[in-house]
């Protein structure tokens, strides 16, 4: 569970100056610091946004908030 909590706070923080609504996954991308490049890491588990924003779908958007993109993150990750 640790794994998945230090996700979450990473994904949350690195949103954490982000404009909500994000009604795409462009903007989503946008939001991020290093953009598709942002990462977060917790022991061997390493997640890259790019790869996160495949699992996203036209239907999880719009997120209303910074927790909302990293429960559905962590939810479609299987972690």
């Amino acid at each position: 569970m640790q794994v998945k909590e230090d996700i979450r706070k990473q994904i949350v923080g690195a949103l954490a100056g982000a404009d909500f609504p994000i009604k795409t996954p462009d903007e989503l991308m946008s939001a991020l610091p290093d953009g598709p490049d942002t990462t977060c890491k917790s022991g061997d588990v390493e997640l890259k946004a790019s790869d996160a924003g495949k699992a996203l779908t036209a239907d999880d958007f719009p997120f209303k908030n910074a927790r909302e993109v990293a429960d559905t993150i962590i939810n479609r990750a299987g972690l």
